[in-house]
């Protein structure tokens, strides 16, 4: 009688465990795809960030300011292994988003000129830390990395673009 009654109890056991799954393994994956969608909105976010600002922003909202009143930076470039001095030399300007709230604060005239020479130094600790194959082959990614840099320093977006206008590397 006994044994009846635990193989009762364990058939009724199987039947509500096969109920409960069916009834949830739907309910995960819609919340499954759910999580998806979420993360791929958060990553396509990501892409279109700060640093890829320019993309966001009018050209005709953007100021473009040259560093060191135009003048070419003379840069000493990472030692590329193979015995010789490189260095590069380059004309850089920022273009910088004329609607965004810090410029009105920071650089009212399109000037960033008080803040020059800051500038020129982080340009110059970035670049000299690239090898002479750095900048010819991974230029937009040296840019990426002054504008990621630059941004930091001011604690804001308002700065969307980093441009060289003549670049020479020897």
């Amino acid at each position: 009688m006994i044994t009846v009654v635990i193989l009762a109890l364990v058939v009724v056991n199987l039947v509500l465990t096969a109920v409960l799954t069916i009834t949830i393994i739907p309910e995960t994956q819609k919340a499954n795809e759910l999580i998806t969608k979420v993360c791929s909105a958060i990553d396509l976010d990501l892409v279109a960030g700060d640093t890829a600002g320019s993309l966001a922003v009018n050209v005709s909202d953007m100021v473009d300011y040259a560093v060191n009143t135009g003048e070419n930076l003379t840069i000493n470039l990472a030692d590329s292994g193979d015995g010789a001095t490189h260095y590069a030399v380059l004309s850089v300007s920022l273009s910088l988003d004329s609607t965004n709230e810090d410029y009105a604060t920071i650089a009212p005239d399109g000037s960033l000129a008080t803040y020059d020479s800051v500038i020129r130094d982080t340009i110059n600790t970035i670049v000299k830390n690239h090898t002479i194959d750095d900048m010819k082959n991974k230029e937009d990614e040296v840019k990426e990395e002054i504008l990621e840099a630059l941004q930091g320093l001011f604690k804001s977006a308002f700065i969307v673009r980093v441009n060289f206008s003549s670049a020479t590397y020897q």
